[in-house]
């Protein structure tokens, strides 16, 4: 299905690729200014943080997404319709099981390259699990009812963060430099960055995912596979986590 959600391959380079922003410059530097405030602050304030209630840490979270989402939903608005922005709708069940097995697919070989990244980077050592304990346990669910919300987190994740680095700002920057690979690139590197709490170690891993989810959306035209594995991979961490406690 042909959509306006990326930016075509062939249109890179065209002068008119410079005028497609999707929101104006301002509005851009604000939402990556609400992203790393908050993200600074979750990097200096993660001990309180492992001292907040979880489910109210979860809900916190949830809204924070949507939060951003609308902000971007309010810039975009007068000039691309959110579905576009996603990738259209399915018109066929085939069409959404293709979706499943790339999600699949590009999970399983996103694990593979992280592995390898995480072990170039010396993290790959026998207290490698405690060690990302140490740095994401606290948000981590130890009873059912916070697994079946933070199983909610994980969705809302999928579908926001990909809606917001890769949707808006991948192509925004796409327009801004006009080139597509400099729009994966800056979004993969403000994707990293947003993610304070998680130690820069892991905001350098977190990066290149988000590269490989930039990537993907670049080539698929879409955002709904990067969305299926963003939310799967997320809630297998915190099932992971709770199992592995």
């Amino acid at each position: 299905m042909a959509t306006d959600a990326q930016i075509p391959p062939q249109a890179e380079n065209s002068p008119a690729s410079r005028s497609r922003l999707l929101a104006p410059w301002w509005h851009t530097a604000l939402l990556i200014a609400m992203l790393l405030i908050v993200s600074l602050n979750g990097m200096r304030g993660k001990h309180a943080l492992a001292g907040s209630h979880k489910l109210a840490l979860y809900l916190w979270t949830m809204t924070w997404e949507w939060i951003l989402t609308g902000t971007v939903w309010l810039g975009i608005r007068k000039r691309i319709r959110l579905r576009d922005l996603i990738g259209g709708r399915w018109a066929t069940a085939e069409d959404f099981f293709l979706d499943v097995v790339f999600a699949g697919a590009f999970w399983g070989c996103a694990m593979f390259v992280l592995g390898i990244c995480a072990k170039l980077m010396h993290l790959e050592h026998p207290g490698k699990f405690e060690s990302m304990r140490r740095q994401i346990g606290f948000l981590s669910p130890k009873t059912n009812l916070e697994l079946a919300i933070w199983f909610c987190v994980s969705a809302t994740a999928g579908f926001c963060e990909e809606i917001i680095f890769r949707g808006y700002l991948q192509r925004q920057f796409a327009a801004m430099t006009n080139s597509m690979l400099g729009g994966v690139l800056l979004s993969a590197l403000v994707f990293g960055a947003s993610h304070g709490y998680e130690g820069v170690a892991r905001m350098i891993l977190i990066a290149i995912f988000g590269l490989m989810f930039g990537l993907l959306a670049w080539w698929r035209n879409s955002l709904r596979a990067g969305m299926m594995a963003h939310a799967w991979h997320d809630a297998l961490s915190g099932a992971l986590l709770r199992t592995l406690k």
